[in-house]
């Protein structure tokens, strides 16, 4: 018997090789003649399906998240499509398959297909989708894990079917306030629900403060100290800066600029001019205008446009003569650049009124309510040189 060389058993292997790639390359040809002969045919153009036994499409299969503002566990009408929230599918067997994450739309795609082999869920059986809360959050709808059984579906587009899609899962961060006292004067600090008195403390001299709110808080009030103020709590975490003396009266006449009216389009370099102030490198832009920029998303409260700090640089609004800076809504841009730490100044003329640090989140704004009663210039910049994303700038004047 004759023993094959190396030589000989390589000089085999690629002549499979050649074989099977002429095969490849032949039975392709042939689909491409065939698809071409149904096109050809005017027949084909809006044909009734006859076969229904084959299913070679893929379908996303999804898993939708949303920001609960009013925490109420049910999706409704204010409450808004969260970006960049991770969730995870998992077998029947408890084993991890993959995991995505929400798009711009709220929505966390698992291609579904049984002849894709880069489909996540191939097969029948029982899966499940686990959203991941993120650290000091909850979910209100208390369904952040759900299973779903598949079953065989000849003729589906993905050939497999469920019961049904999951529930919208409903996130919530928990809500806070903070701030900081300034070295003299003395003040006490009151959060309120419907008027009534939750929990009251006297503020340390010099001192940063932080407190947890209760879900029932509605108003935090100030007193004492020439820092009288009150505020209107917002669904999200609350930072007052540095406490001045120089505070807006409780009854100023407020105006919010919202930025949905600098454009009709997706995008706009804001121009000078626009809501009587001068703007310094902010522009405005569609909530989903940029692919996968969790924080534009997440970080836009009212309408569908956002402001934010043009390529990380520092910004600035400002106007001659003085206005009231009561608050503003902050975020981070990006999932990237999560805990970037926020310069906000602020100048009466050339005199620096405040000056607050402020840790953003692409995951939900943060209400900046220094409540300033005269500046004429904001400037606003970041550490690392991430973007910043504004919402509902809120003055007087």
């Amino acid at each position: 018997m004759h023993d094959f060389g190396p030589v000989e058993i390589l000089l085999a292997a690629a002549v499979i090789l050649v074989v099977a790639a002429c095969v490849v390359w032949l039975s392709r040809k042939a689909r491409i003649r065939r698809r071409a002969r149904r096109r050809a045919d005017p027949a084909n153009d809006y044909a009734v399906r006859t076969d229904w036994e084959h299913s070679t499409g893929t379908v996303n299969y999804s898993s939708f998240v949303y920001l609960d503002v009013d925490r109420d566990g049910t999706y409704g009408v204010g409450d808004r499509p969260m970006a960049g929230i991770m969730v995870r599918l998992f077998d029947g067997q408890g084993g991890f398959v993959a995991s995505t994450r929400t798009n711009n739309g709220g929505f966390a795609n698992f291609a579904m297909s049984m002849s894709s082999a880069n489909a996540m869920i191939r097969s029948p059986g029982t899966y499940r989708f686990a959203v991941s809360v993120p650290p000091g959050w909850r979910s209100p709808s208390a369904n952040e894990t759900q299973s779903q059984d598949f079953r065989l579906a000849s003729g589906s587009p993905a050939g497999l079917v469920s019961q049904d899609l999951p529930q919208p899962v409903g996130l919530a961060p928990a809500r806070s306030l903070a701030g900081r006292m300034a070295a003299d004067g003395t003040a006490t600090l009151s959060v309120k629900a419907n008027g009534r008195v939750l929990e009251s403390r006297v503020l340390a001299l010099g001192s940063p403060f932080r407190l947890d709110l209760a879900a029932e808080a509605d108003m935090v009030a100030i007193a004492g100290g020439g820092l009288d103020r009150q505020l209107a709590l917002s669904p999200y975490p609350t930072d007052l800066g540095l406490l001045s003396q120089q505070a807006l009266p409780n009854e100023a006449s407020l105006r919010t600029i919202g930025f949905d009216d600098v454009t009709g389009r997706g995008f706009r370099k804001i121009p000078c001019g626009h809501a009587g102030l001068q703007w310094r490198n902010l522009n405005a832009m569609a909530q989903d205008h940029t692919k996968g920029s969790e924080g534009y998303v997440n970080g836009n409260v009212s309408g569908d446009h956002v402001a934010y700090t043009s390529s990380g640089y520092p910004a600035e609004f400002s106007r001659e003569t003085p206005f009231g800076f009561h608050s503003v809504l902050l975020s981070a841009a990006w999932l990237k650049s999560e805990g970037e730490m926020a310069l906000i100044e602020c100048w009466l003329g050339e005199q620096l009124v405040a000056s607050d640090q402020l840790a953003l989140s692409a995951l939900t704004p943060l209400h900046y309510a220094p409540m300033l009663k005269a500046i004429t210039r904001v400037r606003l910049s970041t550490k690392h040189s991430w973007q910043m994303v504004l919402d509902d700038l809120t003055l007087t004047g």
